[in-house]
């Protein structure tokens, strides 16, 4: 393991209880609970946060995406009336 450094947290007695309860079905100490339980909670944040920078982008990117929708509409109906148009000059 890396090197590791001692800290004092304070807890409700209550939250101690809960903490000590999943520790000894887990067969973990208190300081693996500790460490476990951070890892997991700086995973699952910075998971949120991309999903929060994802949205951004796909909101920023709408109305990009929406202009190029327009834009290709407008030219895919352009050539269909040129096609049509010259279908009528053949009949």
């Amino acid at each position: 393991m890396a090197e590791t450094k001692k800290i004092l947290i304070s807890l409700p007695n209550s939250l101690l209880k809960e903490v000590d309860s999943i520790a000894s079905i887990q067969k973990i100490n208190r300081s693996e609970f500790v460490r476990q339980a951070m890892k997991l909670y700086i995973r699952e944040k910075k998971k949120l946060e991309m999903r929060d920078n994802m949205k951004k982008g796909y909101r920023d990117m709408a109305e990009i995406n929406l202009k190029l929708a327009e834009i290709c509409v407008e030219a895919d109906n352009e050539i269909q009336k040129n096609y049509e148009d010259r279908l009528a000059e053949c009949e």
